[in-house]
């Protein structure tokens, strides 16, 4: 009768190779490979995509006549032939001299000279903690302004405000502060 070192030492043998040989089964017996398989290509027209001039990721950074600080970041830019162009999910910053910050974000934005107009569902969030919707908003890069000459709805943190229109401008006097204006029947609903 063989002793029980015998069997340890036949079974340190056999059971890695009957291991070793499972996995070969595994790996023959697997997916065979098909040689019609289609390769994974890029549904784009080569001749389109050449002639087409767009940057993705754009950036433009800046600083206003009164010392803010302004970024414009979008997913793809398109120029036009009157010397702008078009961006689409665009998010600019606003932040003032004061620390006022103001984001900005719009499913699309036109370049016009030195004005930006953001379109497409803008929204304006101030670090004060205001969100302003509108249908757009005109931004000056050298002005350090936000416009909007249609209705705009705000969420204050005291409650909720409609007006026919508002300006983030800077308060004029040399110190770098920026002032919230909303006009033109302006509605509230205070919510303490």
């Amino acid at each position: 009768m063989p002793t029980r070192s015998c069997i340890v030492a036949w079974l340190r043998v056999i059971l890695p190779l009957a291991a070793l040989a499972l996995l070969s089964v595994l790996f023959l017996l697997g997916r065979k490979p098909e040689p019609d398989a289609n390769i994974p290509y890029a549904d784009v027209n080569p001749q389109e995509l050449a002639e087409r001039q767009a940057v993705t990721q754009p950036t433009y950074a800046g600083v206003t006549e009164d010392g803010a600080q302004i970024s414009v970041t979008g997913a793809e830019a398109v120029p036009d032939a009157g010397g702008g162009g078009a961006a689409k999910a665009v998010r600019m910053t606003l932040r003032a001299r004061d620390g006022r910050a103001a984001d900005v974000s719009a499913g699309a934005a036109s370049l016009q000279g030195d004005q930006i107009r953001l379109g497409e569902g803008a929204r304006m969030t101030t670090a004060d903690g205001w969100v302003l919707t509108a249908p757009e908003f005109l931004a000056s890069t050298t002005a350090g302004t936000v416009v909007s000459e249609q209705e705009v709805n705000a969420l204050a943190p005291f409650g909720e405000l409609t007006a026919g229109r508002m300006e983030l401008k800077p308060s004029g006097e040399g110190s770098g502060d920026h002032v919230l204006d909303l006009s033109g029947g302006v509605r509230l609903i205070y919510r303490p």
